[in-house]
């Protein structure tokens, strides 16, 4: 009989260890950063790499999403891709606050890039502003109806 797996940590046990890696450094949570002293000096560190994605339960779907329903959005990111990475297929692989991650499949073989959004995003509608500043939208923001 295997054990069962061990659950993934939660947040506030990847502080403390995140808080003991740093010699013990008392955190408190400020605007995004962790704050705190050791005894010899402050430390501020952001702690987005402590928090679950914001995207990591829903990933895969937002990838079919992307890949079916708008490979005019695909198109176009790809487009930002240096020429040589341009041919063959190029389908969406991952994506997280940081990033869209795609596969360009070639006769050559794969290789896999990303596209770095410009700031972390932590929602929908980052996720969405993000997107269209890699695609070189006009429309940072989405359409707006006229009045």
């Amino acid at each position: 009989m295997q054990p069962l797996p061990k659950p993934a940590p939660t947040t506030a046990e990847r502080i403390r260890s995140a808080c003991a890696r740093a010699g013990g450094a008392l955190l408190a949570l400020e605007n995004g950063e962790a704050r705190g002293k050791t005894h010899a000096d402050a430390v501020v560190a952001p702690v987005h790499h402590l928090l679950p994605d914001p995207f990591c339960e829903i990933e895969s779907s937002l990838l079919w999403h992307l890949d079916i329903t708008h490979n005019d959005v695909v198109a176009r990111l790809v487009s930002k891709l240096p020429a040589p990475l341009r041919r063959g297929q190029v389908r969406p692989l991952g994506l997280d606050r940081y990033g869209v991650r795609f596969r360009v499949e070639c006769n050559d073989g794969d290789r896999d890039v990303r596209l770095p959004f410009h700031k972390p995003v932590n929602d929908m509608a980052g996720l969405s502003q993000a997107i269209r500043v890699l695609m070189g939208c006009p429309f940072i923001n989405g359409l707006r109806a006229r009045r």
